[in-house]
């Protein structure tokens, strides 16, 4: 059965940046666009490849970025470094659940959710698993959405060191913890950045084109 026709086989393709479509030099696979001057490409060239790279970049380093301090708080000459879980623990300690709650989505959960959603897409496209296009596409906005607000500790953090500097009674240092935290945000939103959400419907009229020759041979014996 032979479906409707494709963009891309009309030599058409949409701009990522803009969403206009260009159509594509004959012979070539990239151009610019006419109306925002983005780099267009039929296809993100090894988007597949720099996403895994990204996202794995991504994973190992949440380990130090959890386990290394933060910051330190240093008042009258004593301190202690704090870690992600340790600031939301000691927060909700001291009554201020709500700080909590936005340094734990920020910090823990969003990282954690952004790699879960990469790597469910990666996995289905690569190995060419039954996807639902329309939900992985809602999956891609999500992690697309979500990444910015990752920034939101560093911020704070940020503007902790900058306000708190009472000389000799208080200071607040940033620790390694951090650096390897607004890594981890800098990779996972390059990783969202290289990933191809063309490359969904691609894996989807790709199963599609195999069922129906499968069909086809069954129905002609």
């Amino acid at each position: 059965m032979t479906g409707p026709p494709k963009a891309r086989e009309s030599g058409l393709t949409s701009c990522l940046c803009c969403h206009q479509l260009v159509r594509m030099p004959e012979g070539e696979e990239s151009c610019r666009c006419p109306r925002c001057g983005g780099r267009v490409h039929t296809r993100q060239v090894g988007s597949l490849t720099l996403t895994w790279a990204f996202v794995i970049t991504g994973a190992f380093l949440l380990v130090p970025a959890n386990i290394l301090p933060v910051m330190t708080v240093i008042y009258l000459g004593a301190g202690e470094p704090s870690t992600i879980i340790s600031g939301v623990m000691q927060l909700y300690d001291s009554g201020l659940w709500g700080i909590a709650l936005i340094v734990f989505v920020a910090s823990i959960a969003v990282p954690v959710m952004k790699l879960v959603g990469l790597v469910l897409l990666l996995v289905q496209i690569q190995f060419r698993l039954p996807l639902i296009p329309l939900q992985a596409m809602q999956v891609y906005r999500v992690v697309s959405a979500i990444g910015r607000w990752s920034l939101l500790d560093l911020f704070m953090i940020s503007i902790l060191v900058a306000l708190v500097d009472m000389g000799a009674i208080a200071e607040v240092a940033a620790g390694p913890g951090s650096t390897a935290f607004a890594t981890v945000v800098v990779v996972t939103m390059l990783a969202a950045r290289f990933f191809d959400p063309r490359l969904i419907w691609d894996a989807y009229d790709a199963r599609r084109e195999r069922e129906d020759a499968v069909e086809g041979a069954v129905r002609n014996g």
